[in-house]
């Protein structure tokens, strides 16, 4: 099994020119991005909240979540994402690559656009 990795810009909502680009490894198993907390904080992106996640061993740790604009080519998505410390890898969850409209191809390893559906219900009696 191989690795994907993708090279993405991200940044601040509030301060779009503000950017920093990142190559993150995609994590299908991972719900949310992690990006390190230094590089954050030099784009003026603050915590709003904390969660506690499960490492693979079963270690509960806590991190700062905030929110961050992604860009990979011409998509680009607004995506929370966790305040990474030193030794936790940059990685591209799956919130961020839907939000892009993107999801991994487990077999040949890359990105792949997202079929994007839209349940559509008509009101009773209109055609």
């Amino acid at each position: 099994m191989g690795l994907t990795h993708v090279r993405a810009r991200i940044s601040n909502p509030a301060k779009p020119t503000k950017t920093a680009t990142i190559r993150f490894l995609v994590d299908s198993g991972a719900v949310y991005s992690v990006v390190p907390s230094r590089i954050l904080r030099r784009l003026g992106i603050r915590p709003h909240s904390s969660r506690t996640f499960v490492l693979a061993d079963g270690t509960e740790i806590t991190r700062g979540v905030g929110d961050a604009t992604f860009r990979i080519d011409d998509m680009r998505a607004a995506s929370p994402v966790i305040f990474g410390e030193p030794d936790d890898a940059s990685l591209m969850g799956t919130v961020s690559l839907e939000a892009l409209g993107l999801i991994l191809d487990p077999m040949k390893r890359v990105l792949r656009p997202l079929p994007m559906v839209l349940g559509h219900v008509r009101a009773p009696g209109r055609t």
